[in-house]
């Protein structure tokens, strides 16, 4: 529900009217060909989520966002699922996942951090989420920085799983960009394409809408319904 107050609250300080559509994302598996009909759409969110249902059928739906330069916002979930998807198709990082779905594997581009695993096998499991506001340095000259209009901003979280440190190097060297990060620079809290590769591709590990509101929209959410409004005039 915040997420669709969220995007309404940017859509109408744009003089628009939102018209959004709900995607069950395991379609896309069950006929990959279907993922086209994305082509209709001016722009793709992946909210927040967790677990491994329809998670290949999103993965999709990002790879046609970032291949039609269709404009793309990633939320918790969406971010990392963007990463993973960025890690295989590009990076060439064969089999990335995350540790969320394959607790086993050997290319968790998303990950547990080492902090957290021993609360894990304690079965703390609240203790082992990132919960609450922290901090985030952006990038100068990032797409991030640019929305915000400051280099030091405080969001809200709710997750337990964070982009592995182990891959970093490749999926930057592959051209991903991470604009935010924690001030100690360990966690990744934004993940972006730069304006080169495409018009707008974002994803944050934290929860924007938490913070959005009627008279003040959140500049994520605002500065996707404004690349959105663009892409529609591109038809």
């Amino acid at each position: 529900l915040s997420v669709i107050e969220a995007l309404k609250f940017s859509v109408y300080a744009q003089g628009k009217k939102p018209v959004l559509t709900w995607i069950n994302a395991g379609n896309f598996e069950k006929d990959p060909k279907s993922v086209s009909m994305l082509k209709k759409y001016d722009g793709i969110l992946v909210p927040g989520g967790f677990g491994n249902r329809g998670i290949e059928g999103k993965i999709a739906a990002i790879k046609y966002a970032r291949e039609k330069k269709i404009p793309y916002l990633g939320l918790c979930y969406g971010m990392q699922l963007a990463v993973i998807e960025f890690a295989r198709h590009v990076a060439g990082i064969t089999g990335a996942t995350t540790r969320e779905i394959d607790p086993k594997g050997t290319t968790c581009v998303i990950d547990i951090m080492d902090s957290q695993k021993e609360k894990m096998k304690k079965e703390e499991f609240g203790g082992s989420m990132r919960l609450g506001t922290y901090e985030a340095k952006l990038k100068k000259g990032s797409l991030a920085e640019k929305l915000y209009g400051a280099q030091s901003i405080f969001e809200r979280h709710r997750h337990r799983f964070e982009v592995s440190p182990t891959f970093i190097p490749a999926i930057e060297q592959a051209g991903m960009v991470f604009s935010g990060t924690s001030p100690d620079g360990s966690l990744m809290e934004i993940a972006e394409l730069s304006k080169d590769v495409h018009p707008f591709f974002i994803g944050s590990q934290f929860h924007p809408e938490f913070q959005a509101r009627p008279l003040a929209p959140h500049p994520l959410f605002t500065g996707f319904i404004k690349a959105a409004i663009t892409h529609k005039k591109g038809k």
